[in-house]
């Protein structure tokens, strides 16, 4: 059972620095230098709107170039319920790898467009009452649309736009939490950290 579960609304000003907030604090709870990698594996598939959000974050993310971290699953090689275990296997290539896991998933239609952030594995194909096997230190999901019937077609029938900004909001919110992580003496990071800062002090000082 999570011991850690926090959720960011894609919708709402200022989301992507409450999910670099909410990641960093429990990367920093669960994360230490005994592990060897870290691998963000993106689960999902291209050929279908609603579970495209993981392969789009791969894609977004497959630039990201930080020692000893390595991303699994984008449009062009999509990680989905068929070739699952091959990638975990693949894990296995690695001394003690440490998992963050994204995936779509269905919810609460008051929920949808949210993105939570867990301690513990992720269930890939839970949603659509597929068994598959559960992998992850960290998992992160984005609620794309209704759970409860269909589930199928309603993950084909889930606009883009919504997958899109899910999508954003965690790849930039992974890449500047890692690049804080594992980069921070680049111009790069140092350069994203101040421009948060400012965001930060705005949100602070109340002004919109």
């Amino acid at each position: 059972m999570s011991f850690y579960e926090k959720s960011v609304d894609v919708s709402k000003p200022f989301s992507f620095i409450y999910f670099s907030s909410y990641f960093e604090e429990i990367f920093k709870i669960k994360y230490n230098d005994s592990y060897s990698d870290t691998v963000i594996l993106c689960i999902g598939t291209d050929r279908s709107t609603g579970d495209c959000l993981g392969p789009l974050v791969g894609h977004k993310l497959k630039d990201l170039k930080l020692k000893n971290v390595h991303i699994f699953g984008s449009l062009d090689e999509p990680v989905h319920a068929k070739n699952l275990q091959l990638y975990i296997d693949k894990l296995k290539l690695y001394a003690n790898p440490f998992v963050i896991a994204v995936d779509a998933c269905l919810g609460k239609v008051d929920r949808i467009g949210f993105i939570s952030i867990k301690d513990g594995p992720l269930s890939p194909g839970a949603g659509v009452n597929k068994k598959l096997p559960s992998v992850g230190h960290i998992s992160i999901t984005g609620i794309v649309n209704v759970s409860g019937f269909m589930e199928i077609a309603v993950l084909q029938n889930t606009r883009l736009s919504l997958v899109m900004n899910l999508a954003n909001v965690i790849s930039g919110g992974l890449r500047y939490s890692l690049w804080k992580y594992f980069g921070s003496n680049t111009s790069v990071a140092a350069d994203l950290e101040r421009k948060m800062d400012n965001r930060v002090n705005i949100i602070n000082s109340g002004e919109p």
